[in-house]
């Protein structure tokens, strides 16, 4: 596509200076095809705050406002008559009361009340600013891009691909690694869950300990601050026991419910519990295990003398 190829030769005429200019992007407008396609994947809501980083002569924030007539947005350049244009052409279309445009760095942006991230830019700057996302955005913040991504470990949560022309969209992963406790009843006994949680970006596994038996976490689904996933496994007394969670990250805890079943007499028992787990700082995970007393075994006999 012509675009395409115009931007890529852009990015070679400034490629010599791009150690000194790593901050800035020239602007070229955004496809009007393109900003309804993101505008489309965003699936806007009454309540959705917009916030374009590098937001040029400000389309995608205003294609963002004309489609949803409740929603509010703002945008950030570092090209003040950029800026300028932008809300002139807030004020023409009488969204001024909903869309400002402003003057700034966007690594400056307070990005911490946006449910809807916006930005095409180099994808250096788009990289570099990934990690300013994950680590000031709310947890399920959308964030969407046009034609490059952000780094090769982020793949996208929804892809619309159209010719050389995609547009990405990444839901911000609550952050879940590290350590988690929590207490179930399970056949009238409190039993107490010691678990470690890996994370890498929207992706997570995890082990837990109950008592002295250890299991692997199945089929963790992470999306946002909704947490999903399940647990099969033998706790002493209880036997085999099979628990599907459920829940939302809120910070240094997870509150939801898990449903419990267990097969008593042949017949599946189900319950369902509230489930609060807490961050810690250390594990039982690690704790000793300690082993179990061996049984006596019988002298191995032996022809040879």
């Amino acid at each position: 596509m012509p675009i395409i190829r115009l931007l890529f030769t852009l990015l070679l005429l400034i490629s010599n200076a791009a150690t000194a200019q790593e901050r800035f992007s020239i602007f070229v407008g955004s496809a009007q095809e393109n900003v309804d396609r993101m505008i489309r994947l965003a699936d806007l809501r009454d309540d959705d705050v917009v916030i374009d980083l590098g937001s040029g002569d400000g389309r995608i924030v205003l294609t963002a406002a004309k489609a949803n007539s409740k929603l509010k947005g703002w945008g950030v350049d570092i090209d003040e008559k950029l800026v300028r244009e932008s809300n002139a052409e807030a004020k023409k279309l009488g969204l001024a009361d909903r869309v400002q445009f402003y003057q700034r760095d966007v690594f400056d942006a307070d990005i911490s009340g946006a449910t809807v991230i916006t930005m095409w830019m180099w994808p250096e700057m788009q990289r570099m600013l990934r990690t300013k996302i994950l680590h000031e955005a709310k947890p399920g913040t959308r964030v969407l891009t046009n034609i490059w991504g952000m780094g090769d470990s982020w793949k996208s949560d929804r892809l619309d691909q159209l010719d050389n022309s995609p547009v990405h969209l990444w839901i911000v992963p609550a952050r879940v690694e590290g350590y988690w406790t929590w207490e179930l009843p399970v056949q009238g006994a409190k039993y107490s869950y010691a678990a470690v949680m890996e994370q890498q970006l929207q992706k997570a596994e995890g082990v837990v300990r109950v008592g002295s038996r250890r299991g692997v976490f199945d089929k963790i689904l992470l999306r946002g601050a909704d947490i999903e996933f399940s647990l099969a496994m033998t706790i002493d007394d209880a036997g085999f026991v099979t628990h599907s969670y459920s829940g939302k990250v809120q910070g240094n805890e997870i509150v939801g419910t898990v449903r419990l079943q267990r097969v008593v007499n042949e017949e599946t028992v189900t319950t369902d519990v509230p489930w609060r787990a807490t961050r810690s700082a250390a594990s039982a995970y690690f704790a000793p295990t300690g082993m179990q007393p061996a049984q006596a075994m019988e002298p191995a006999k032996s022809g040879a003398k």
